[in-house]
Order: C-alpha cells, then structure tokens, then sequence
C-alpha cells in the first residue's frame, strides 16, 4: 500500500466531491435568457456549452451570439457550469486561460449583477446569459432551465 499521496489523487478527490456532494447551491434552477425581443426561441444544453466555451460565435440560423459571464464567485456562476458544463468555475477558468494564451478566443464578459445584465440584455438581443429562474421577468425570454 503507498503511503503518499499525490496531488493528482488529491484533485480528484476535490472534483468527485464537488461533484456528487450535495450543494446548497445545487437547488437553484438555472435560466439560460436572453432579451424577450430576441428573435431566439430555444438552445440545447450542447449549443450554450459551445457558446460558453467558444466553440461557437452564433445562435442556430446563424445570428450572431454574445454570450456573457456572472462575475467571479457568484454562486450561480458555479451552479451553472457545475449543471452545464460538470466543470467548476476554476476549471472552466483554466480552460479559457489555455485558449486566450495560445490567442485561440476570448472568454465571455463578465457582469457583476442581474440589474446590469438586465440593462445590457435589454440594449442588445444577440446577449445570452444566465440568471437564477427566480429573476426571471418579462424582459427576459427563458431559452433553457437546468434544473
């Protein structure tokens, strides 16, 4: 039996945790939105990935899309890419680093709250963000819920 542990053991340990631990967080619903004068009806799971990940710059009929980030440590950050992606923050993070270094793309922007993500929604239809449900209003137009 080894005595040592390595940092890879120790890695994923934290990511199986993180994953399969129950999370306060995980109980919220997920909206992904966008402006309800968006002429988008609906996405999969797989084309906000790509859209999130920059593997894709358009909505299906190929409008252009602008995908745009919760800020740093917001909780529904986390919640959205560990549903959406299996992925937390970190490594979603870690991904974009290795793209923007090797000058493959740019990550998505970042707002830091849903009255700016509602003023920048209502300013140009081609946004798509996420938002807890519970923020969800008429100004918005739900095109996936993660539950």
């Amino acid at each position: 039996m080894c005595r040592y542990v390595t940092r890879q053991m120790l890695a994923g340990c934290l990511i199986a945790f993180i994953l399969f631990c129950p999370l306060r967080s995980f109980g919220a619903e997920v909206a992904v939105v966008v402006s309800s004068a968006s002429p988008v009806q609906s996405l999969t799971a797989s084309q906000v990935a790509d859209l999130f990940l920059g593997r894709s710059s358009t909505f299906p009929g190929g409008v252009a899309a602008v995908p745009v980030d919760q800020s740093e440590g917001a909780e529904i950050r986390e919640v959205f890419y560990l549903k959406l992606l299996r992925k937390t923050p970190a490594q979603v993070k870690s991904y974009w680093m290795r793209l923007v270094f090797t000058g493959k793309g740019e990550p998505p922007a970042t707002l830091p709250n849903i009255e700016s993500i509602k003023r920048t929604l209502a300013a140009n239809p081609n946004v798509v963000t996420y938002v807890d449900r519970s923020n969800v209003d008429s100004s918005l137009k739900v095109l996936l819920l993660l539950p």
